[in-house]
């Protein structure tokens, strides 16, 4: 081996060593709230150079973001990335690491996986242009000042820097130093709010920063939920639309109603002044309707059609693609089943059982060769062979349902990705390897 390929080699072993990064697939996402319900992050994907000025009704929080000419202002969708790393120091701590640093090691791959943005080398490429993004834009409030006279100026990240192996350009790994003030600020526990996975297959700018805004309001709020008027909003949301093109998009989200975790209802669309009322699903007894063109809220839901057909109807009825409601699901279930015969309640909740596995999970039960796909089944035993699946997936399943919010939409995928980081962290400790 010549001295440079063994002084590359040194380079990524003595890289990869720092590599104790947790098991995203198997952790709950976290988000800093300071950055929730505040203008912090451009709502378009066209670069944006204008600065967003805010100052909150009572004049108590104020916070300016300017954008760096050559880079545009950081993105709603740059911000995936800081959730990635929030949530990275989160479980850290929960851990019991004592030794947490500002700078974060990882794996570029293992990035752009949790946060939905593929690993083509486009991928690669956006994250390379939101880091100088998070870099270069600048932050300057008073939110956690001492006094309300006192600014704190920074931006999202101190510096990056990215590892390749110089002989094949493989991508060893980054080291990304977060600003002291977000590292501050995630390490309060009390700062920092767990957020549904599905977050990141939300398409919009505007639905992105909603469900953030949304699940700081109105996460501790119960049924009552949080009402909020249009105007406000806009002027929290620093989106460069004006307002009545800003009012439209958000009967769209509402309309459509399909954010994860939270429920939208417009009250008084077509006053003048019109308000958003934000609940979370857990807390209400049936689901929100969508919102009619005319744009009066309907009551009946779904869900209360499922309630209110008879037993063999509402085995028949499936539930919406978009979210499925586990604890919905069982409610169902069981009401449903208390009047059949024993050989419809197997009908019955197969048929339930069915639905949910469209877009939650796919747990038909018995052991992992029953319950996976085929081919994901036959893939696992091929890249992690020596493995009891059937102990591993009851450990996952413990997880799961443990974690409600954590539930995947592909349940043979997400095992799947659980049990390739546990071969790739533990296949040392199996006999003969």
């Amino acid at each position: 081996m010549s001295e440079k390929d063994q002084s590359s080699s040194g380079r990524r072993v003595q890289f990869e060593m720092f590599f104790t990064l947790p098991d995203f697939s198997d952790i709950s996402l976290r988000d800093y709230q300071e950055t929730m319900q505040r203008p912090f992050f451009s709502l378009s994907k066209k670069k944006r150079l204008k600065p967003i000025e805010y100052l909150s009704p009572d004049k108590s929080v104020t916070v300016h973001v300017s954008a760096n000419p050559a880079y545009g202002m950081a993105t709603i969708w740059d911000a995936d990335i800081m959730i990635y790393l929030a949530s990275h120091l989160n479980e850290l701590r929960e851990r019991g690491d004592n030794d947490l640093s500002p700078t974060i090691r990882v794996q570029p791959g293992d990035l752009l996986k949790r946060i939905c943005w593929g690993v083509s080398g486009r991928a690669y490429e956006r994250l390379i242009a939101a880091l100088d993004r998070l870099q270069a834009t600048t932050i300057k409030t008073n939110i956690r000042a001492n006094s309300k006279s006192r600014e704190t100026t920074f931006s999202w990240i101190d510096s990056y820097t990215h590892l390749v192996d110089e002989r094949t350009q493989r991508s060893l790994g980054m080291e990304i130093t977060l600003s002291k003030w977000f590292f501050d600020g995630v390490m309060d526990k009390r700062n920092v709010l767990a957020i549904s996975p599905l977050y990141f297959e939300i398409t919009s700018g505007l639905g992105k920063w909603l469900y953030r805004a949304a699940r700081k309001h109105a996460g501790g709020n119960g049924p009552e939920g949080f009402t909020i008027g249009f105007e406000t909003l806009h002027q929290k949301s620093g989106s460069e639309s004006s307002l009545p093109s800003f009012k439209n998009k958000i009967l769209e989200l509402a309309r459509a109603n399909n954010l994860p975790d939270i429920s939208l209802e417009v009250i008084g669309a077509e006053t003048p002044r019109p308000k958003l009322k934000m609940v979370m699903r857990r807390h209400l007894e049936k689901p929100s309707g969508k919102i009619e063109d005319s744009g009066s809220v309907t009551t009946e839901s779904r869900a209360q059609r499922i309630q209110s057909a008879t037993p063999e109807k509402a085995a028949k009825v499936s539930p919406p693609p978009e979210f499925v409601d586990p604890a919905l699901v069982r409610k169902l279930l069981a009401t449903t089943s208390a009047s059949l015969r024993p050989e419809q309640q197997a009908d019955a909740s197969a048929a339930l059982d069915s639905n949910a596995s469209q877009s939650q999970s796919r747990r038909r039960g018995g052991g992992a060769q029953d319950t996976l796909d085929p081919e994901i089944y036959q893939a696992i035993r091929s890249e992690c062979p020596g493995w009891d699946l059937d102990v591993l997936m009851r450990q996952f399943d413990s997880f799961l349902n443990s974690n409600p919010h954590e539930l995947p939409r592909n349940y043979s995928k997400r095992f799947y990705g659980f049990m390739k980081k546990h071969h790739e962290r533990n296949k040392h400790t199996l006999p003969g390897f």
